[in-house]
């Protein structure tokens, strides 16, 4: 199943991934730091859903309640 989420106070603009049962694939972030996000996808690529959201939920960049990593694991929570 591919997805596209709308992030909200981030600088990207669009988080698409697919879901192949319980399992992260394909990742991209459209708009944002390209390097930060390159690395985080080269990391989550294959993990487990559960896994992902639990690394990532909750954390911020810098004065924003959210972060690029923060709103893929609210992306993924959505789609569970």
């Amino acid at each position: 199943m591919r997805v596209t989420y709308k992030p909200k106070q981030v600088c990207a603009k669009e988080i698409k991934f697919e879901l192949e049962g319980n399992v992260v694939k394909n990742v991209e972030f459209i708009g944002g730091c390209p390097g930060n996000a390159l690395g985080m996808v080269q990391l989550i690529q294959g993990m487990e859903v559960d896994s992902v959201i639990e690394k990532l939920q909750g954390i911020l960049c810098r004065h924003r309640d959210t972060s690029c990593p923060d709103q893929l694991a609210k992306a993924l929570k959505e789609q569970i």
